[in-house]
């Protein structure tokens, strides 16, 4: 390796890459992070991640309860024990829920609030991932690399979760629960975004903090080491 080193072509590629190296932790620390710390702390002033009534992030289902149906005597004039059948039968198709061919009020969409700041946030934890990759030689930066891919898995979920209950509804109109899980996890969402902003800005600062501490090692990654190379 020390023979290889002293090839003056690769000696070149070395300089230059440890150049590269220190130039990009170098302007990651004195502009780039100090400028998405203050835009993410500016956004978390907006009005839209400030809301403390709740119910005002709260979206329509536009899924209407549909009308109960009245069951008489002489329902399709069948009496006796011919309609203690249906209504047996009738009992149990209530319990099978609805069968949904179509959304009487078109497709069921997903809470806009939710959906604008959700597209606003991802960008910015691609972001802080795509950072951490560009900046491999601090190794505690695997952990925030981490953190922030976790965001995007916590939102996925929550498409999901919310998925699932919408299609609940669309089944058993009828079942107030439902409807009120939906709201429920609409609000724990917001709340989350919110604290996800939140963690980003003091991740970037974190960073800040961590590079400027390490960028002796940055530029001379294994000091002790290098003159015996040469």
């Amino acid at each position: 390796m020390a023979s290889l080193l002293k090839v003056p072509e690769v000696k070149l590629r070395v300089d230059s890459f440890r150049e590269r190296i220190t130039s990009e932790a170098e302007d990651l620390v004195a502009n780039f992070f100090p400028k998405k710390l203050l835009e993410l702390d500016g956004f978390l002033k907006e009005p839209i991640l400030n809301i403390h009534d709740l119910t005002q992030i709260h979206s329509d289902m536009n899924l209407p309860v549909p009308d109960p149906i009245l069951l008489t005597n002489s329902h399709d004039g069948l009496d006796g024990p011919n309609m203690k059948k249906r209504k047996l039968e009738d009992h149990e198709e209530t319990f099978q829920g609805t069968k949904v061919f179509v959304m009487p009020n078109g497709m069921l969409k997903s809470n806009q609030q939710l959906v604008d700041i959700i597209e606003k946030v991802k960008p910015e934890i691609r972001l802080l991932i795509e950072k951490c990759n560009t900046e491999e030689t601090v190794a505690e930066l695997r952990t925030v690399e981490s953190e922030a891919a976790s965001y995007l898995d916590q939102i996925s979920r929550y498409y999901i979760t919310r998925a699932k209950l919408v299609s609940k509804i669309a089944k058993y109109p009828h079942v107030e629960d439902y409807r009120r899980t939906v709201t429920e996890i609409d609000e724990k969402e917001y709340i989350s975004l919110r604290l996800i902003i939140s963690e980003l800005r003091n991740q970037y600062v974190t960073l800040h903090d961590m590079i400027l501490k390490n960028i002796e090692k940055i530029k001379r990654p294994r000091s002790s080491n290098a003159e015996t190379l040469y």
